[in-house]
């Protein structure tokens, strides 16, 4: 009997670790708050998605390196503001509390790997906050803004001025990254966590007219790739862990000309670094598709290799799950997650035929620890 139930309980184990939580954040009006559902990793499968948390507009989402806090970047009572919410076993969410950012609406949220600091890029408002985070989770009073300044001014109006559309951390947590639109460039901070706060460090600049929007480094932090949405493209960083600094190298079409002069509007939305370095995926609103490429280790150039349709309308977001075997995609516009299974040796993407779940204005995805 207790060999029974030692296996019984093995099999229980297994059973859970392959299954994690997601969440959506989203944006419109069909859209209440932010949702959730279970991921099978083994099957590839969602769970039908179910209202987490009723809040206006959470675009982007963020998890606290312990896993038992989230937050979001919403329209709070307060106006534009940040929801920190605690998350149980079960993946349930309980409001903590709100801050407001003091210049306008967030479009990205980050969490130091401390657990003691978080940051948003303010699009709109040309900035960077930081606030202090409680050891419980909540948000420690009001954020200091860092404001960017200039713009390169070659796409129109786009660039006329700053505009921050993505945060993010070094490998080692030293340093925080903001890739800026409209300054056609990356601006560096250098962490204090101790003191929980970021100040102004270098500036990296990328292809004018390129328009920064979301970075990741790569497998082995020697690289860093930017996405710039205005060209459609990505443009490799060689990065100096020790000095804080980023030197442009190369840059890679994630669509054809060919492709792009066939329709009337493209941008790119997301990018991504597959657990196991070797491979990169950004998402191409208008195309509504996947660019996937070969990262040669060596200098960090990009192949492309494919672009596989996401079989629904604007790909927002993109992301990968913990063990490398799918990415998921939010089309914002068709209310849907599509899956796709990710070869192991080549990285291509295969549709998950039947395993389309519907989320209303899907434009985040965020899997739980």
């Amino acid at each position: 009997m207790k060999i029974l139930l030692s296996g019984f309980l093995l099999t229980l184990a297994i059973s859970h670790a392959d299954t994690k939580h997601v969440y959506f954040g989203t944006s419109g009006r069909e859209a209440k708050g932010i949702y959730q559902a279970k991921f099978d990793s083994e099957k590839g499968a969602l769970s039908v998605p179910t209202l987490a948390a009723e809040v206006k507009s959470p675009g982007f989402l963020a998890m606290h390196p312990d896993g038992d806090a989230l937050y979001a970047v919403a329209n709070t009572p307060d106006g534009a503001g940040v929801v920190a919410y605690t998350v149980d076993d079960a993946g349930a969410l309980t409001l903590l509390n709100t801050a407001p950012i003091g210049d306008g609406g967030g479009a990205h949220v980050a969490v130091h790997p401390s657990g003691k600091l978080l940051l948003t890029a303010q699009y709109g408002g040309g900035s960077t906050a930081c606030f202090k985070l409680a050891v419980d989770g909540k948000l420690a009073g009001l954020p200091v803004l860092h404001e960017h300044e200039g713009g390169s001014k070659v796409v129109g109006k786009r660039q006329d001025g700053p505009h921050p559309h993505w945060c993010g951390f070094s490998p080692d947590g030293k340093f925080a990254f903001v890739p800026d639109l409209g300054m056609d460039g990356i601006v560096i901070y250098k962490v204090d966590a101790k003191n929980s706060s970021i100040s102004k460090h270098g500036f990296a600049a990328s292809i004018p007219g390129g328009g920064p929007r979301h970075m990741r480094f790569s497998g082995d932090g020697k690289f860093i790739y930017l996405l710039n949405e205005l060209a459609l493209a990505v443009s490799t960083f060689a990065y100096d862990a020790d000095k804080g600094t980023a030197t442009l190298l190369t840059t890679t079409q994630s669509l054809s000309d060919a492709v792009k002069a066939k329709e009337t509007f493209n941008s790119a939305s997301e990018i991504l670094v597959h657990p196991n370095g070797k491979f990169v995926y950004s998402a191409n609103r208008g195309n509504d598709s996947v660019t996937a490429y070969v990262a040669n280790p060596k200098t960090g150039e990009l192949a492309v290799t494919e672009v596989e349709p996401i079989r629904g309308a604007w790909p927002r977001n993109i992301n990968i799950d913990a063990t490398g075997k799918w990415l998921l995609a939010a089309g914002a516009q068709s209310n849907t997650i599509s899956m796709f299974e990710i070869n192991q040796e080549s990285g291509e993407l295969t549709f998950h035929r039947g395993k389309i779940v519907n989320v209303p204005g899907s434009i985040c995805i965020l899997f739980g620890y």
